[in-house]
Order: C-alpha cells, then structure tokens, then sequence
C-alpha cells in the first residue's frame, strides 16, 4: 500500500527497527531512521506521495489531529503496533495552552526537527530540591480516542536538563523519561516524530502543576479532506526557504 516513497520508509522502519533489539539500542536505531527520514528532501518526497492519496489516507486521519497545545499532529504511516510516523507541526502563536504538561511514553521515541526550533526540559522524580506535582496515569478510552487521566497522588520533580534543538537535530528517548517541549520561534516548526517499540506501557505517566485536569481530553480526528488539506499545507511549507 502506497507509492515508491512510504513503501521505502516502511521498509527502513522494518528493516532497522524490527527484531528485539534491547531499549537502548532501539533508542538510538530510531534517531537514526528519523534522522535519515527527516531530510527535507526526502520528507517532502514522502509527503508528496501522501498528499497524492498513497498510503493510508482514511487510517492515518483517524489518528491525526490538533493537539490542544496548538500543534498539528499528522500520522504518516501506521506501521501496526510496532511503529508510528507522524509530523508534528507546530504553530508558533496559534493559541496553544503554551508548553506540554511534563509526560513519558509508552514506547521510545525519537524526533528529528525539520525546520524551525524546540526547547526541550528533562525531569527525575524525587529530590529535596524539585518541586511539587500532581500525577496522572494517562490511558486511552475504550471505543474512543479521547484520553483518560486518573488522579495517581502528588510527586516531586526536579529539574535535570534543558537543552534547545534548532532544524537538523535530532533526539531519542527511552520510554520512561519524563519531559516537555515547545516551539520558541515566532516562525512554524516541523518535526518528524517515530514511537517505536513491540512492548508498549499500558499507560503514560502525566505530571501537572497548573491544578487538577480534567477526567477525559477529548480528541478530534481529521476527516481525510482535512487530513490531506493539512498534508498539502505542509508540503508548501516543506518547499518554501
């Protein structure tokens, strides 16, 4: 399914990514297939493809929304349950709540910035010198999409790392590892965004110090004419300096 450009992707996702490799290793396998994807080149051939209608339009907008952080998240390819290809584009100034909630996965992940730039803070739970937060256990309502986030008791966080990716980076991180990221240009970011991974956590752990969240955040998927819409928006922005 799909034209030269996914079944390309799909391939390299398999071929490097597929077959147990321990956590570590798998981290960084995925920074490089990100980073090898996420060339703008061959990120605007793949695009172009999709926009065409290859690939999976009605599966891949079922999965693609706008996050209420005001960034556009895009499924490219839905490779089952091992590997998910999406595009984060985020809108500088587009009405956002501001920065993400500090959070973890429930599988590795690895983000190669395309244009544009992201801050990026790492956390460790614990230490006399963090702050305190209320902990959520993030899950997926059945028979919907919406997440579902269960009151799991107050925690302390510190602070361990801030670091600051302009286009051409890349990052990769274990599961577990607690963060957050924004856009700080007054310009769009792209990034390309892979959680990979055959062993997926059951939940995500959610740590918030702005007050109590709601029970369920709904999501709304794209429709395809949105979905492809978003995809041709992006490839314009793909080819522009």
């Amino acid at each position: 399914m799909g034209g030269r450009h996914v079944a390309a992707a799909r391939r390299l996702l398999t071929r490097t990514l597929d077959g147990g490799l321990p956590e570590r290793e798998q981290v960084a396998a995925a920074g490089a297939v990100v980073a090898e994807l996420g060339s703008p080149e061959r990120l605007s051939e793949l695009v172009g493809e999709l926009v065409r209608g290859e690939g999976d339009p009605e599966g891949c907008a079922r999965l693609s929304y706008r996050h209420v952080l005001g960034f556009d998240k895009l499924l490219l390819i839905d490779a089952g349950p091992r590997h998910m290809l999406r595009v984060h584009l985020w809108h500088a100034g587009a009405g956002g709540t501001g920065r993400e909630d500090i959070h973890n996965h429930r599988s590795a992940l690895a983000s190669h910035i395309v244009r544009g730039r992201l801050c990026m803070e790492l956390y460790e739970t614990g230490g006399g010198d963090g702050f305190e937060a209320e902990r959520y256990e993030e899950s997926l309502a059945d028979g919907s999409a919406d997440w579902l986030l269960t009151p799991a008791g107050p925690a302390r966080l510190r602070l361990a790392h801030t670091g600051r990716y302009a286009a051409g980076s890349t990052y990769a991180l274990p599961a577990h590892t607690l963060h957050r990221a924004w856009c700080d240009t007054p310009v769009p970011t792209v990034t390309l965004f892979l959680e990979t991974g055959a062993e997926r956590r059951r939940h995500t752990d959610v740590f918030t110090a702005a007050g109590p969240h709601a029970g369920a955040v709904p999501k709304q998927p794209l429709d395809v004419p949105g979905y492809l819409a978003a995809l041709n928006a992006l490839a314009e922005l793909l080819r522009s300096p």
